[in-house]
């Protein structure tokens, strides 16, 4: 099945992008007028989020998010056979924070959001970055398409962890030198313990993972952002948050990170995975003393 499966994508992915676009296109006619895939959670969302903005606004950048979604598909099919030279030219970024930081001799924990492209970020990074790049990932269902997956993001060299194996792995990985990427803006497994933050305007559970592994192992944290400069071409830019994550105060690398992800969010809006729901807990007093304001 996996062969199989892997001959059909790769052969898939040896079109043009501008067929592959074409594709895509008709996919998202069909997936958000039509199918009307998770359309509702993305428009509640966008009210949450943007409150100030028309209706007619929030549509607007909804199917923004509905192409760019879809591009995302495309372009990581196109990653079974594009060639180093060819997505050398589709990503740049200031890759030289990374780079000041290892001579240092510190290792780094990257903290970003769900961005478009977020799998140009798994390659750019692993191939443009001395460190070993460390990624957590979900397996999916389907165990000949999780193989492919694994196989393209693990292209570079990139060290992939599973959610499921994340803790007893990690502590083997953390003896060497490495960049661990987070993107913890989704919802935690255990809102109650969680940290609670403003996010666009609502009090957010954020999960308390990345906060405490930057103290535990004393690494920098650097904030990550990455858009779409034009169609098939993304850029990032690193931003480096502190070097000393132990001296500040509990929930304070938490606080900014929230605070940097609105911040890139309402620069650029379509550029956000809205159809999970990001508020799908709602804050009690019972947590306040998780509230970090």
């Amino acid at each position: 099945m996996y062969y199989l499966l892997y001959g059909l994508l790769y052969t898939f992915s040896l079109l043009p992008w501008k067929v592959l676009y074409l594709l895509s296109d008709g996919v998202y006619l069909l997936v958000y007028y039509i199918i009307g895939y998770r359309r509702e959670v993305v428009m509640n969302n966008l009210l949450i989020a943007f409150p100030e903005k028309t209706e007619q606004e929030r549509v607007a950048i909804a199917k923004q998010f509905y192409h760019s979604f879809l591009d995302t598909f495309i372009e990581t099919i196109k990653f079974l056979s594009v060639s180093d030279k060819e997505f050398s030219k589709r990503l740049t970024g200031n890759f030289e924070v990374l780079s000041d930081l290892y001579s240092t001799g510190q290792n780094i924990q990257l903290h970003s959001g769900h961005f478009f492209n977020w799998e140009y970020m798994n390659w750019g990074i692993a191939r443009n970055s001395p460190y070993p790049l460390i990624g957590v990932y979900a397996p999916v269902s389907n165990k000949a398409f999780d193989k492919i997956i694994l196989k393209m993001r693990s292209r570079y060299k990139g060290i992939l962890v599973s959610t499921y194996e994340f803790k007893t792995r990690f502590h083997q990985l953390a003896k060497n030198r490495y960049a661990l990427a987070l993107m913890a803006d989704q919802n935690p497994g255990n809102f109650t313990n969680s940290y609670w933050v403003s996010f666009l305007g609502r009090k957010t559970p954020f999960i308390t993972g990345p906060e405490k592994s930057a103290r535990i192992n004393n690494t920098a944290i650097v904030f990550a952002n990455f858009y779409k400069v034009k169609r098939g071409y993304y850029n990032v830019q690193f931003q480096l948050f502190t070097t000393s994550p132990r001296d500040l105060e509990r929930g304070e690398s938490t606080k900014k990170y929230a605070a940097y992800i609105e911040a890139c969010i309402r620069k650029r809006p379509a550029n956000y995975l809205w159809s999970h729901k990001r508020w799908k807990y709602e804050f009690k007093e019972e947590y306040r003393n998780r509230l970090y304001e």
